[in-house]
């Protein structure tokens, strides 16, 4: 049998591939699936590759498959572990961090400020596979950056460093680095100024660093042998499919919650109310990732942030199961009833918690001029579709329910979450982080792929940010165009009225050369006391009635040789004003 692409998503335990055919055309298929446990420990990745290919071959009832590409995820050898170092830990700290968890890295330590001793010696325990080194606005404070450039090269370590800081230390991060046995990657600055993020350059270094590095990973060494396009990191390749997604159906947010952590990614514009109140600018593209919601791994602590005593009142009153029991008995994944009464209630708690730190909340703050609101982190109120993935909201009977009751959780109103308007979507086949990595050679046929799997049919076409904020302001330059245009249009017919009336308004229909020079004189030296409180025709489009205007060496045409009456100021016959 043969195949257009195998997708392999090489996880920490267990690898998984996906088989894709007949991507060329406007019916692509998702075929089938296979898995096997990962060898990455046992020193050859290859093996559980092709563990999981033959799973697929026994799925399909086939003895062989042949394939014409192979593409990879990889969140194996402990994925990518990153350490994060910036000047200020709310402006270039945070908007490396964001770069960092958006490119798909795991955070293992995030510092502020110059580094110790004691950051050192933990970036040491931690071996991180990148280093981004950030701090400074561009053309701003250069020193920080410097001097932790200086100590971490000091290390000795073999570690890719990522430089995306101040502009100005470009060249100086070039030499302190150019001798060592560190890779460098100077990308532009994450915070260039105060209030501004440019994260997006950044997270395709990092992605690009991965790549070429993480054949160096234990067990990894041979994977290029069998994977023949791009590898990225699994919760990168998630916030790919997002990001396509959001192409096709506009803002949302995709779950996944896995048996160690939850991950949230998000693709949204903030509201135009809250944008005027933000205290601080957010990606348009974040993700989170919280390590202590886990069903599995980590279900005891999702116990404790239910509450012991309250999980227990809920299991004997409305879930009617042996908590104790139940917990002795669940391993992985959820086998009989009971385990999945217990699963779902704690899928529950993660969905509800890890939207809860990734949302931005509305807060009151009390100065001279009394109670003001500020809006603080990731406006989620734009939201049009809630989209689960991962084993629990693909697989749970009540996947749907859950991610329902997620608006009913703003209790306060003070939260920016999604509203009762968003549509609940899911990944039936489980494959989003598949086309992530898919999308980067066959966008068009993942674009198919995710309509299938979501059982949803997209629009014929979504206006992009850029599309409706042009829109946005040509209408508001046609808005003060036409405003002006009016304007211009009653001073017009004002001098017109004036003039039937027997006012001489010639002095008001002359054209003001800019600089604000006349005929009558040079530039800022005239005043006409007669044009005070009267406006001069800003904005006329020049010779706007100059056929309008009367030769004053001529008679006037109405003249009735009044002079001691005319207001003709300018009139050959006046013998009085002579």
């Amino acid at each position: 049998m043969n195949v257009d692409v195998l997708v392999a998503e090489i996880g920490s335990t267990t690898t998984v591939v996906n088989a894709f055919t007949d991507l060329d055309t406007d019916h692509p298929c998702f075929w089938g699936q296979g898995q096997a446990p990962t060898s990455v420990l046992d020193g050859d990745v290859r093996v559980g590759l092709q563990g999981a290919v033959d799973d697929l071959c026994k799925n399909k009832g086939i003895s062989s498959i042949e394939y014409g590409q192979m593409l990879a995820t990889s969140s194996a050898a402990g994925g990518l572990k990153m350490t994060v170092h910036g000047l200020v830990y709310d402006m270039t700290a945070k908007a490396a961090k964001e770069a960092a968890l958006g490119a798909g890295g795991i955070i293992h330590y995030v510092t502020s400020g110059r580094l110790r001793r004691t950051d050192l010696k933990k970036i040491r325990e931690i071996q991180p596979n990148l280093i981004l080194i950030a701090g400074g606005v561009d053309y701003g404070e250069r020193d920080t950056a410097l001097d932790n450039a200086e100590m971490i090269r000091g290390m000795g370590l073999k570690v890719p460093v990522i430089y995306a800081g101040n502009v100005e230390n470009k060249e100086e991060i070039k030499l302190i680095f150019e001798d060592s046995e560190q890779e460098l990657y100077i990308v532009e600055n994450v915070y260039p100024k105060i209030d501004a993020l440019n994260v997006e350059p950044c997270r395709k270094v990092i992605q690009q660093a991965f790549e070429q590095h993480i054949t160096h990973a234990p067990g990894m060494e041979h994977v290029r042998d069998m994977v023949s396009g791009p590898i990225i990191p699994t919760p990168g390749a998630v916030m790919e499919c997002t990001k396509v997604l959001y192409d096709c159906i506009g803002d949302l947010i995709v779950l996944d919650v896995g048996g160690a952590t939850t991950d949230l990614h998000s693709v949204a514009v903030e509201s135009d109310k809250v944008a005027r109140i933000m205290t601080s600018p957010e990606p348009k593209a974040k993700r989170t990732v919280e390590g202590d919601l886990g069903v599995f791994v980590n279900r005891y602590k999702v116990i404790e942030s239910i509450g012991e005593e309250k999980l227990r009142e809920e299991c004997e009153n409305e879930l009617h199961i042996d908590l104790d029991k139940t917990l002795e008995t669940y391993y992985a994944i959820p086998k009989n009833e009971d385990e999945i009464k217990l699963v779902e209630r704690l899928t529950r708690e993660a969905v509800f918690r890890a939207t809860e730190r990734h949302a931005g909340q509305l807060r009151y703050i009390y100065g001279p001029s009394g109670r003001s609101t500020v809006a603080e982190g990731k406006d989620l109120t734009q939201v049009k579709y809630i989209v689960g993935t991962g084993g629990a909201l693909t697989r749970l009977p009540h996947r749907v329910e859950i991610m329902e009751e997620i608006p009913g959780e703003n209790i306060t109103g003070m939260r920016l979450f999604p509203t009762d308007h968003a549509k609940v979507l899911v990944d039936n086949d489980y494959i989003m982080a598949s086309l992530g990595v898919l999308s980067k050679t066959n966008r068009e046929a993942a674009i198919k792929l995710l309509e299938k799997s979501l059982d949803f049919e997209f629009p014929e076409k979504v206006e992009n940010e850029i599309y409706k904020s042009s829109i946005k302001a040509m209408e508001d330059v046609e808005a003060e165009y036409e405003a002006k245009k009016k304007k211009e249009e009653e001073y017009a017919e004002h001098i017109r009225e004036m003039e039937e009336m027997g006012y001489d308004m010639s002095a008001y229909k002359e054209e003001e050369p800019i600089g604000g020079a006349n005929a009558r004189g040079p530039e800022g030296s005239h005043h006409d006391p007669a044009k005070e409180g009267i406006e001069a025709g800003g904005g006329l489009q020049p010779g706007w009635n100059r056929e309008k205007q009367e030769d004053i060496s001529k008679p006037w045409n109405n003249c009735n040789r009044e002079c001691d009456i005319c207001t003709h100021t300018h009139c050959p016959n006046n013998q009085s004003r002579r």
